[in-house]
């Protein structure tokens, strides 16, 4: 990867795939350990997970950051939510003092980075996946039922219309700030949808992996690691939302 990009930065917002997407990058073997290195919900654990000191500092918790990304490969993969980019950029302004531009500072933190902007085009079915799991606590499953991240006790879901139009209207938000950010920094991102994602993970998987001029991964090790938490509930939020919203 002389040539190529030396870091892979997947920019997202919630419940576009994102893990799905990382599970499937990781279990190449060759395209880095993704994960939310700079969610700030999550430092405390990376600090501890790390055995990082108060001392480390953010040069500390930068060096730590690749290692964990890379997993032992030579490309370091990221997940970053439009959330946490501030943080983030006022991070590397405070390590990178006299470079111009976020895109600078990036590529002098990771490498040379591509980055791929997951989005979700049905922003409706975003936000219902996204207030489901604030209110049920589940987050993400296995293809066999278990529970892989659960962040708050079982709780039944309740339809909230005020919810739902307040997460549509943030999530797409978060998708224009992306693009705003794209643009300012001269940035080109591979477009990747989450219904692609969903609806064929290994063609999104080799089209990255072509992006990148990396061989694509044999096909038993693409085989996604989470499932979809849609059903009939879902279904009937969607369709009582957009009656309610006088779209149908």
């Amino acid at each position: 990867m002389a040539d190529g990009p030396e870091a892979l930065i997947i920019c997202g917002t919630p419940r576009t795939g994102s893990t799905l997407l990382c599970g499937l990058l990781k279990a190449t073997g060759y395209m880095g350990a993704p994960d939310s290195f700079y969610r700030r919900q999550s430092r405390g654990d990376w600090v501890r997970e790390w055995g990082l000191s108060g001392q480390s500092g953010e040069a500390g918790y930068l060096a730590a950051a690749i290692r964990a990304g890379r997993g032992g490969t030579d490309l370091f993969a990221m997940r970053l939510m439009r959330e946490n980019l501030e943080e983030l950029q006022a991070i590397l302004d405070g390590l990178y003092l006299g470079l111009k531009s976020d895109a600078a500072r990036f590529d002098n933190a990771f490498g040379r980075v591509r980055y791929v902007h997951l989005a979700r085009q049905d922003k409706l079915a975003q936000a219902v996946s996204l207030v489901r799991a604030e209110q049920e606590g589940l987050w993400h499953k296995a293809p066999d039922g278990t529970e892989i991240e659960r962040l708050a006790p079982a709780a039944e879901p309740v339809y909230d219309f005020a919810r739902l139009r307040a997460a549509v209207g943030q999530m797409s938000a978060f998708d224009a700030a992306w693009q705003e950010w794209f643009a300012a920094e001269g940035i080109r991102p591979l477009q990747v949808s989450y219904e692609a994602l969903a609806g064929d993970p290994a063609g999104v998987l080799a089209g990255i992996c072509g992006d990148l001029g990396l061989p694509m991964p044999e096909i038993g090790r693409v085989v996604p690691d989470v499932a979809k938490l849609a059903d009939a509930l879902s279904r009937d939020w969607m369709e009582r939302y957009r009656h309610e919203a006088g779209q149908g």
